[in-house]
């Protein structure tokens, strides 16, 4: 496959679909219960059918697959800049505020880059339940300095996660 411009949207989701490839946990974890809704330049929204392998002994979202999203979703929102490479994690903080769901509920989330440095780079992830009240706050710090590489920004020659190959 050859190197191609993609939008922002079709990028992230090649991200993503590199980590299902390639991670030992995110298709362990989240397989095809993850899905991404939309991405913009700093911005990203995700979802996540919430499956038995996501909650606790009580039957509810787990709080660390909620810790989890925060890792992948910091990361989402670094390569919805445009960078495929997404750094490695410094500092990752949850917040729970109520309940994230049980087994049938979707929990959706968006993630911001709130800034984006030459070697840092700062994200926030909020996770809201099926009525729409916030069930988690996140941080992720990313270390991206190695991630400048020479490719124009948003280009890929990776297969795009959901789509069938060009």
């Amino acid at each position: 496959m050859s190197m191609r411009k993609l939008n922002p949207t079709r990028f992230v989701k090649s991200v993503f679909g590199d980590f299902m490839k390639e991670s030992g946990l995110e298709p362990r974890l989240f397989g095809p219960f993850m899905r991404i809704t939309n991405a913009v330049p700093g911005k990203v929204d995700f979802e996540l059918d919430i499956a038995q392998q996501h909650t606790n002994r009580l039957k509810i979202l787990h709080g660390g697959t909620i810790a989890s999203m925060v890792d992948l979703g910091g990361s989402l929102a670094v390569a919805s800049h445009g960078v495929f490479a997404t750094g490695v994690s410094t500092d990752l903080n949850v917040t729970y505020l109520s309940n994230g769901g049980a087994i049938g509920d979707v929990i959706k989330a968006t993630a911001v880059c709130d800034r984006i440095g030459k070697t840092l780079a700062y994200t926030s992830i909020t996770f809201t339940n099926k009525n729409g009240e916030i069930a988690a706050r996140g941080s992720h710090t990313k270390f991206i300095a190695k991630v400048w590489g020479k490719n124009e920004p948003y280009t890929t020659d990776k297969p795009i996660h959901g789509e069938q190959p060009e």
